[in-house]
């Protein structure tokens, strides 16, 4: 009992619970055959301290060889917790913040549109819109087409254009409710203005924005901002009041000069403008003032023709508007 005392206290073992000792070595040595050599065990002492001692149990059963020995290392190894592959959530991390990152500088940019671009523009284009012809209003049409520039090529096409039709939409129902409480005697002319004044303001608005109708609207949705804007004039203000207006034109045209010659012909003209197809409403009314509303004339309807500018002629000369001196007319041209 006293000599496996001694021989226990001499037992030294490292993190594995590989036990150091002189006695345990010539233990081994004496199990393992002939020319086989048996390794030796690392022990690992912290510098400058004395190597860590544990009170070993009392030794019992036979040696173990060395196989048995390895294989217990091998077991004590793999019971070691191993990393974690960490490459497939570092990947997923990576994504989720590239998204979160555009979707933050896309973010900045929007809001960077709504304090510092549309604001400008939105200004200019109420400038354009209730400017009066007589007016001189001053606008930076070089700074206009910047904001424009900048926000094209920030991917803001799509925002502009929405904001551009909503402001001028909102105009026109403004406008629309102005001419409803229009007096009746005053519509047409009414209407003259209000449209005159628009296409004023078209001849400024559309070129400023060139570069959004050239790489936006143009080239994605297949339109012209001008046709746009235009069908916007028709569906918000001409078209609500086209039941009211159209009967005070024919009745305007067969009485002259109730309207002046001029307002009917810009009225009528305007209204062909926006809708052609409003001509077959009134081809009598159109044909006064646009030419080929009527189809082509046919040689077998000639006489009829002839009737037509013979009663023309009884109606003006009726109405105040003689044929003038008669008397140089040569003998050759008398009917």
């Amino acid at each position: 009992m006293e000599a496996m005392e001694d021989d226990s206290s001499e037992v030294k073992d490292d993190h594995n619970h590989n036990y150091c000792g002189g006695k345990v070595r010539a233990a081994l040595s004496s199990q393992v055959p002939d020319g086989v050599g048996v390794p030796e065990p690392v022990c690992p002492t912290v510098p400058g301290a004395e190597p860590a001692k544990r009170q070993a149990k009392p030794w019992s059963g036979s040696p173990r060889t060395v196989s048995e020995l390895m294989d217990s290392d091998t077991g004590s190894e793999s019971s070691e917790v191993s990393e974690p592959d960490c490459s497939a959530a570092s990947a997923e991390d990576k994504f989720r913040l590239d998204s979160t990152s555009k979707f933050l500088l896309n973010a900045m940019a929007v809001e960077d549109y709504r304090k510092n671009h549309w604001p400008n523009l939105e200004e200019a284009i109420d400038r354009l819109l209730i400017q009066n012809l007589s007016d001189h209003i001053s606008v930076s049409y070089a700074q206009i087409y910047g904001y424009v520039y900048k926000c094209v090529c920030q991917q803001h096409s799509e925002l502009l254009y929405r904001d551009l039709t909503c402001k001028i939409t909102a105009h026109l129902q403004q406008v629309s409710t102005q001419l409803q409480a229009s007096p009746t005697e005053n519509l047409i002319e009414n209407f003259n203005i209000a449209l005159t004044q628009y296409l004023a303001s078209l001849q400024c608005i559309v070129p400023v924005f060139i570069y959004l109708n050239k790489f936006y609207i143009e080239s994605k949705l297949n339109r012209d901002l001008k046709e746009d804007l235009m069908k916007l004039f028709a569906d918000h203000v001409a078209e609500e009041h086209l039941s009211k207006l159209m009967p005070l034109l024919i009745k305007a045209h067969s009485m002259p000069f109730q309207v002046q010659p001029s307002t009917m012909a810009s009225v009528v003209k305007g209204l062909h403008s926006l809708r052609p197809e409003w001509a077959q409403l009134a081809p009598a009314l159109f044909s006064s003032f646009i030419p080929q509303i009527h189809p082509p004339a046919v040689e077998s309807q000639l006489p009829d023709y002839a009737d037509r500018d013979r009663k023309l002629q009884m109606e003006l000369s009726m109405n105040g508007f003689p044929r003038g001196d008669q008397s140089r007319k040569r003998a050759s041209e008398d009917s």
